[in-house]
């Protein structure tokens, strides 16, 4: 198949769609990737790629459109993603080269899938949208905007027009299916749960020497609402001078309130952030942890879903501290690899005790639970194989 991807994110930025990309070639297809020029962590275009519009990476060609680089403010953001939505059109618009399907992974913002759907109208190729993120519903959980709001109103028209034009929609979470049912009421399209594959799976790095007199609970991740960020500092505050080590990878909203609490309550001993770091080094830092924490907020169609955050974890083998609901509650239950935190700070404080105090039997048991679950169901490669399936079936 000749497949263009159209994702406004990709590599040298941290997103799992450049692993799929990469595998749908190595698997002997013609890929073609349309995004942006990578910003996206960072605040401005990544040097050397400015001028940068066309190159080939792991045997796949990347073509990258202008766009103005995401910053902290909302406007940067609307601006950041406004860009791509009308550069990614516009080289639709000027594109010759005929694909025989379109496959768009419908990250944040919905407005991915414009370049897509314009791609199907113009050559008339069917187009089959990845949705591992929830339009309107993301701006919701986020507190980005009010659903009584006009802007709402604007969202989930676009959102719903957006959606209603793709051929196939491939889900990331068995709850989104309701989602575009029973809110967007979309029912006319067929729709496919498959999970969004890991980020970061095994690699050679040895084991992050964390200081091993200490049970170190790790997250790794993004710093922001929807993940119960102002629970962690809480948490440690009443477990400060215990053998309990917190450690944090990673950037958002969320990043100065974490510092200044960690700050404010001494907690330096018992709650310690690295900051972000590259996505391949992670992998050290999951071997070397003794459990992971995976959490989501509740509210809503997003919080019943399934945080990527929770694949990559079952990969390493570890137990899981899980703070979630939903799709992501039901995979830890079926794998058995989990102890399970209510959404307070108080609840974390009880499973994080219980963990530590677990024998090493038991936590490799609960490790091990979910490396087997992981590599019956969410690697990689099963992951971009029913893509390809779904891919080949709609060129049929």
């Amino acid at each position: 198949m000749k497949i263009l991807v159209v994702c406004q994110f990709y590599y040298p930025e941290n997103f799992v769609i450049t692993r799929i990309a990469e595998k749908l070639a190595e698997y002997g297809h013609d890929v073609t990737v349309l995004t942006g020029k990578p910003n996206y962590g960072y605040g401005y275009i990544l040097p050397g790629y400015q001028k940068i519009n066309s190159e080939v990476i792991n045997g796949v060609k990347v073509e990258r459109v202008n766009l103005k680089p995401r910053k902290e403010s909302r406007k940067s953001i609307i601006d950041n993603y406004l860009s791509f939505w009308k550069n990614s059109k516009k080289w639709v618009r000027r594109c010759r080269t005929k694909y025989d399907v379109v496959y768009s992974m419908s990250l944040s913002p919905v407005t991915i899938l414009s370049a897509g759907n314009l791609y199907k109208k113009k050559f008339g190729v069917p187009h089959v949208a990845h949705c591992v993120d929830l339009w309107p519903e993301s701006v919701l959980i986020t507190n980005a905007v009010k659903k009584k709001s006009l802007m709402y109103k604007i969202l989930y028209k676009w959102s719903k027009k957006l959606y209603s034009k793709v051929d196939e929609i491939l889900i990331g979470s068995p709850a989104f299916e309701e989602y575009f049912h029973d809110v967007l009421k979309i029912k006319n399209i067929e729709i496919k749960f498959v999970p969004q594959p890991s980020m970061v799976e095994e690699s050679d790095l040895e084991p992050f020497p964390f200081d091993k007199k200490y049970f170190n609970v790790l997250y790794c991740g993004n710093l922001g609402i929807i993940q119960h960020i102002p629970f962690i500092p809480e948490a440690m505050n009443q477990l400060k001078g215990s053998k309990i080590r917190f450690n944090i990878i990673g950037m958002g909203p969320m990043s100065n309130y974490l510092k200044d609490k960690i700050k404010e309550y001494d907690l330096q001993e018992n709650l310690v952030y690295y900051g972000p770091i590259p996505a391949l080094q992670a992998s050290a830092y999951f071997k070397g942890a003794d459990a992971l924490y995976v959490p989501l907020k509740s509210d809503g169609y997003v919080g019943k879903t399934i945080p990527n955050k929770l694949m990559m974890s079952m990969a390493f083998a570890k137990p899981i501290l899980a703070m979630l609901e939903g799709d992501g509650k039901n995979i830890l239950l079926e794998s058995d690899g989990a102890v399970f935190s209510n959404q307070s700070y108080q609840s974390l404080v009880s499973a994080l005790k219980t963990l530590s105090n677990m024998s090493n039997r038991e936590l490799n048991k609960l490790g091990q639970n979910n490396l087997s679950y992981y590599k019956n169901n969410l690697t990689i490669d099963k992951v971009t194989r029913q893509i390809e399936t779904e891919l080949m079936n709609k060129c049929n």
